[in-house]
């Protein structure tokens, strides 16, 4: 049995990842899995809602999210792992913001059929659909945007603000029905992590 394609939408914050998933995991001709990073800490509340919901913290901790943030992720990481080893189609719905997070992603998906996809959209725009939206602080994309479109190589790039959700996922289809190599993050290399 054949590993499960990764298709890899890399972006920021409110460039369109989630709609572009949800196009693909709704079309018919491909089955995908939808792995979002949001789902994996919006569900570790829900636990800890349902399960302490009158829990009182006798003291006041500092930074949660440092706390939580590397065993949730590393969870989502084997998640991944996991569905391409079972065969299974993943998208991948995350921000890669820094150096480390890159390299993890790298350690993991370099044996595996990864479909890069820059998920592409101007500061301007996206400033306004965090405006829109009222559920993200205003600045948080254009914040994320030199780190997250610092790579050169792509398997394919779709620009959101030219494209609808539909037709990138059509684009993305149409690549993967095409038979073309996904060779962009086998051609990626480790980034140099600095001490501070």
């Amino acid at each position: 049995m054949k590993q499960g394609l990764i298709v890899f939408l890399n972006g920021t914050s409110s460039s369109g990842k989630t709609s572009i998933s949800m196009e693909l995991k709704n079309q018919k001709e491909i089955p995908f899995h939808h792995l979002s990073i949001d789902a994996f800490f919006g569900n570790y509340n829900d636990f800890i809602d349902n399960n302490f919901p009158d829990i009182e913290p006798t003291r006041e901790v500092d930074d949660v999210g440092k706390i939580l943030f590397d065993p949730i992720i590393s969870v989502y990481y084997a998640t991944i792992k996991l569905f391409s080893e079972m065969g299974l189609n993943v998208i991948v719905d995350t921000v890669i913001d820094n150096d480390k997070r890159f390299n993890d992603y790298l350690d993991l998906l370099f044996d595996h059929p990864t479909l890069f996809v820059g998920v592409l959209c101007s500061k301007e725009e996206l400033t306004r659909r965090e405006q829109i939206r009222g559920d993200r602080q205003i600045g948080l994309a254009n914040s994320q945007y030199d780190q997250i479109y610092s790579f050169k190589e792509y398997d394919l790039k779709v620009n959101t603000e030219e494209l609808s959700p539909t037709e990138c996922a059509e684009t993305i289809l149409g690549f993967i029905k095409s038979d073309q190599d996904y060779s962009a993050f086998k051609k990626l290399m480790k980034r140099e992590i600095s001490v501070s």
